[in-house]
């Protein structure tokens, strides 16, 4: 894939998440209606065979588009809010390893402090701190493929200290730098199988939590898929000192798949972007036996243009049950889909609701 194919795939991504940080970065033109908008417009989105994107307004407009009159998409190229705050997110990627006041961000936004933090995170989804630690993550991660050592990455990455990578960022590495450093390798995954009411499930953990929890017809096949999702890592069948465990974990299990217990708290190593993150926690506070649509989702976590990005991070979910993504469904109260099969994910609406109705 060349370069200019790569940033189009990109660009459609974000249109399809109607993500309002790339609007004043690109505009894109519906050759079906003859108008061209930013990225997060809220009109019916286009197929992607009649979608061209341009770098500015002037060249959709020099290729025979109209404005759109919903989005208003010169707006994004002037002093829009949204735009503004896209600015600061340039600004943010690019200064993500220096000290970056909320009073100096906010000024470049031309908002008070206040105001600006919240219209950030309505935008973006994540607080300016959030966000700077995020672009800051991504380029440790950029450094530990690239430099000399793991200390070297670490400060290239603008960290003032190894000890603080240790104790906040190896959550979100879902591993120590040292091992995202050789792509996973050695890190040991425990892996164990057995049946439950809605069919065998296998749970993978490592010593920090369960990052596996997935069902299926066939064990072979729940290893090769365990596999495919950590491939650098060590997978291993649960030792004897741990069945003990994993026998409890079973028994928890089993009591909530029946109503017994609705809260199932354990352990968890949660792996993936800080968007996917900040789906999941959500997808973890809805109540036992409630749903919520994907629209309801984006606007919780701040991002209400993002309602396909959120449907996205539903289906990469690798943790069943413990980040219920079961209980997300269409606005039009249909299904949708669910990797363990929209069976399975009826049984377990039902039955929470059933059960929630008991209590």
């Amino acid at each position: 894939m060349n370069q200019s194919t790569n940033q189009d795939e990109q660009r459609w991504q974000a249109v399809q998440a109607r993500d309002a940080t790339q609007d004043g970065r690109f505009w894109y033109g519906v050759r079906s209606t003859g108008v061209y908008c930013k990225p997060s417009c809220a009109s019916r989105q286009p197929l992607r065979r009649n979608v061209r994107f341009y770098d500015s307004a002037e060249a959709a407009e020099r290729d025979g588009l109209r404005p759109c009159k919903r989005c208003k998409p010169r707006d994004a190229a002037g002093d829009g809010e949204a735009a503004r705050i896209a600015a600061v997110c340039r600004h943010i990627e690019t200064h993500a390893g220096e000290k970056l006041p909320l009073a100096e961000l906010a000024r470049r936004a031309a908002l008070s402090p206040f105001h600006f933090q919240r219209r950030f995170k309505a935008i973006v989804g994540l607080s300016p701190k959030e966000y700077a630690q995020a672009c800051r993550l991504k380029t440790l991660r950029r450094e530990l493929r690239a430099a000399a050592s793991v200390s070297d990455a670490i400060y290239g990455a603008g960290y003032g200290s190894g000890s603080r990578v240790y104790e906040n960022i190896d959550s979100r590495l879902g591993m120590t730098p040292a091992e995202y450093r050789a792509g996973g390798e050695g890190v040991a995954i425990s892996y164990a199988s057995g049946r439950t009411p809605l069919g065998l499930v296998m749970i993978g953990a490592t010593d920090r939590g369960i990052c596996f929890l997935q069902f299926g017809d066939d064990e072979a096949a729940l290893l090769d898929t365990l596999r495919a999702e950590y491939p650098a890592a060590r997978p291993s069948a649960m030792p004897p000192a741990q069945q003990a465990t994993f026998d409890e974990w079973m028994r928890r299990l089993g009591e909530h798949l029946e109503g017994r217990r609705p809260n199932l708290d354990l352990p968890l190593d949660t792996r993936g972007t800080a968007f996917q993150l900040e789906v999941w926690k959500y997808l973890q506070t809805i109540p036992y036996g409630e749903l919520r649509s994907y629209t309801e989702v984006a606007a919780a976590i701040g991002r209400p243009a993002a309602v396909r990005a959120v449907a996205r991070a539903c289906a990469t979910n690798t943790i069943a049950l413990l980040i219920p993504c079961h209980r997300v469904i269409r606005g039009d109260g249909s299904l949708s889909g669910y990797r363990w099969g929209l069976a399975r994910k009826r049984v377990l609406i039902d039955r929470e609701r059933a059960h929630r109705g008991a209590q």
